[in-house]
């Protein structure tokens, strides 16, 4: 709505010559405005004739009329100027086509920063807020914007899945370790993922290493090549 009101204050305020911004506005007989040096120079092209007109009415003047600056519609024009120049910062967080929206937004939602696991929902700051302040909620485990919030909740038993079972190699809800899983050998899901984690770590580690060993090598068979085809 805001902006909707900035629109329509630049077409208020705009010069019908110049198709801009007025500056150092002027008001005619009529009632319509102009940019000073744009009227001043539509009407000095037509100094030979009688009469001048307005642009916009064609209401005709048999004396031109006498110019002075329009000090109330200057300052409309600054502050439109202002407001044009300093967007507000929530219009940066707009939520585009690859972002995570807002599900608590209305209208036109803002971009996500967080997404809650237990609440299965994406907040933007202004939502999100209630997470840091509110002692029911800070136990709530938050994790960067996610669109596939809906593949941690359990298809049995619509709990989230918390629990990761090694057994079966698969993330279950704290019931399913109760039912067809018990017995099996489980831990929580975020153990699993540091585990997982830090193999990864290592297996890059080793991977880089094998790289290293194969350049140095290959280093090695080139200065080779390179003394034997001296002698």
């Amino acid at each position: 709505m805001a902006q909707q009101g900035i629109q329509m204050d630049q077409e208020k305020l705009g010069c019908l010559i110049c198709l801009d911004l007025l500056k150092d506005p002027v008001t005619i007989p009529c009632g319509h405005s102009y940019c000073m040096d744009c009227i001043k120079d539509c009407w000095d092209k037509k100094d030979r004739r009688e009469t001048h007109s307005c642009p916009q009415c064609r209401q005709t003047f048999r004396l031109r009329p006498d110019l002075k600056k329009n000090t109330m519609m200057a300052d409309l024009v600054d502050e439109v100027k202002k407001t044009r120049l300093q967007p507000s910062p929530a219009d940066l967080c707009y939520a585009g086509p690859g972002d995570v929206s807002c599900d608590f937004c209305t209208g036109r939602k803002l971009k996500a920063v967080k997404s809650c696991l237990q609440c299965l929902v994406s907040y933007c700051d202004q939502h999100l807020q209630p997470h840091y302040d509110v002692a029911a909620f800070k136990n709530h485990k938050l994790v960067d914007p996610s669109k596939k919030l809906q593949e941690n909740i359990c298809s049995s038993h619509n709990e989230v899945m918390k629990i990761f079972c090694r057994t079966d190699q698969q993330c279950i809800c704290y019931l399913c370790s109760l039912d067809e899983h018990k017995g099996h050998d489980t831990v929580s899901a975020q153990t699993e993922r540091a585990k997982r984690q830090n193999e990864l770590r290592l297996n890059q580690k080793k991977m880089q290493q094998r790289i290293t060993e194969k350049e140095k090598c290959v280093r090695m068979l080139q200065l080779h090549y390179c003394f034997c085809s001296i002698f």
